[in-house]
């Protein structure tokens, strides 16, 4: 019996370790690069409307692969494609330290997303696997905490290196920890149970999914650019629509609608994620521009500005995480995203002379609302499904997250491109970008109050 509990323990460990480093890799990328973002359009000469696609072909292709290869890893196996997420972010991460134009780099980036998908559609379903329902909530906040100390590095780190050694240093610097992750999986990560009965993979789903959304997010997102855009967002709804109740009549759904309905906490829980990481992930985005083309800060000492908010949500997220698993998660979560309507606010008066402590203060507040908020709102949509479903609630809270985003970078992108145009980069006054600002943080902090609505409706506790 010893011998069992230690054998579980190590696996435990093992797989506890392996999230880790996946859920650091990924945010450290994201906000390393957040800071480059500005160096990499002097060098390309791109106009401040083509450089939110740096951000944008990334989480793009998450969104659209991640319910997918969620479906995926739970009829093939989720071990082979985490490791093979991991692998690519590695090679794809080198391979864009020699891009010599921005069509090269958006396709490496491309690449990029196809990876995170990989991972953000596995890793915590494995994490959560082998650990019991009455540890979910402190897991989670740990592993949160991960994202959350990658967040916090990647500005100082992006900051230092950009300003060292180019931005083509970052992307050396993911791959090396991309590697390291993949050798820890490789080694370490134990196989994946065979399953008694195969099941069916529908690939017309998948096709039909994949066409839909995708068509959905390209055509809001570049809604004011041209005219084309309304009706490939108009074909993309019907496809969306066809696509819904194929679903509903196929006997192998890659989408199990079964899991909202009826089931509140896991379809508002869901949606108030999509709700918050559309009003907030675009923070670090905007404030790296800020810094540095209106504050006139050098990439390390933005980097040293910015990591006030992901210090505190590294240290705020194991203990919401524990606090859910006793308490109301979906009534900390609401708080949570409280503050980050607050600090939103605050943001949306930002201008040239902002002193330094008001910038700190409101990326502080946003911390503590994303700490709060984070864990507990996926310890409700976790403990809301049985956990032959992990994987597929992982999936849709995975896509749920990074649509939201899309709908950030999305925003940004039609109010950059009514106020700022097709500019270089380096041309555009900082009065354009001020106000700028002033209209995308006022945006924001409206849908936040829409996810803090959202996000009281639910009323149940964990369901363990």
């Amino acid at each position: 019996m010893e011998g069992i509990d230690k054998k579980q323990k190590s696996v435990q460990n093992t797989t506890l370790a392996v999230a880790l480093i996946t859920n650091f890799v990924n945010p450290f990328a994201t906000t390393a690069l957040n800071i480059a973002v500005p160096h990499i359009g002097k060098e390309f000469h791109a106009s401040a409307t083509s450089m939110t696609w740096i951000v944008l072909s990334f989480i793009f292709v998450t969104v659209l692969l991640s319910i997918p290869f969620g479906r995926i890893a739970d009829i093939r196996g989720r071990k082979p494609i985490l490791k093979s997420g991991i692998l690519l972010i590695c090679a794809a991460s080198f391979l864009n330290i020699f891009s010599p134009s921005m069509p090269v780099f958006f396709l490496f980036r491309v690449l990029q997303g196809i990876g995170a998908a990989m991972i953000f559609s596995t890793n915590i379903a494995i994490l959560l696997d082998v650990f019991p329902a009455n540890k979910r909530g402190s897991v989670l906040g740990i592993s949160v905490s991960a994202v959350y100390a990658g967040a916090a590095l990647g500005p100082v780190a992006g900051g230092l290196i950009t300003h060292a050694f180019g931005w083509r240093g970052v992307f050396l610097v993911i791959s090396a920890l991309a590697l390291v992750a993949f050798a820890m999986a490789a080694i370490k990560l134990p196989k994946d149970e065979k399953k008694a009965v195969a099941e069916k993979l529908n690939v017309g789903s998948i096709v039909l999914f994949i066409v839909s959304l995708g068509l959905v997010m390209y055509g809001f997102a570049t809604l004011t650019q041209n005219i084309p855009s309304y009706f490939i967002l108009a074909a993309g709804v019907v496809f969306l629509v066809v696509f819904v109740r194929h679903e509903l009549r196929t006997e192998t759904p890659v989408i199990e609608v079964r899991l909202f309905s009826g089931n509140r906490d896991f379809s508002l829980s869901n949606l108030a994620a999509m709700f918050n990481f559309a009003s907030v992930f675009a923070v670090s985005y905007l404030m790296s521009i800020y810094l540095q083309l209106v504050k006139g800060f050098n990439a390390d000492v933005s980097g040293i500005i910015m990591i006030s908010q992901p210090i505190i949500q590294v240290i705020l997220s194991p203990i919401a995480g524990r606090l859910s698993d006793r308490k109301s998660a979906s009534s900390i979560a609401s708080a949570g995203m409280a503050c980050c309507g607050g600090a939103l606010f605050m943001f949306a008066f930002l201008d040239g002379g902002a002193p330094t402590p008001y910038i700190v203060a409101g990326l502080i507040l946003t911390g503590v609302g994303q700490g709060l908020f984070s864990s507990p709102n996926s310890n409700v949509i976790m403990g809301s499904v049985p956990k032959k479903d992990y994987g597929i609630a992982a999936s849709v809270q995975s896509t749920s997250r990074t649509f939201g985003q899309v709908i950030g970078m999305a925003v940004i992108t039609i109010v950059i491109n009514a106020v700022i145009g097709n500019t270089p980069i380096e041309n555009v006054a900082s009065a354009h970008i001020a106000t700028d600002l002033h209209i995308s943080f006022s945006i924001f902090a409206a849908i936040c109050v829409i996810g803090i609505f959202i996000s009281l409706k639910r009323k149940a506790k964990n369901a363990l």
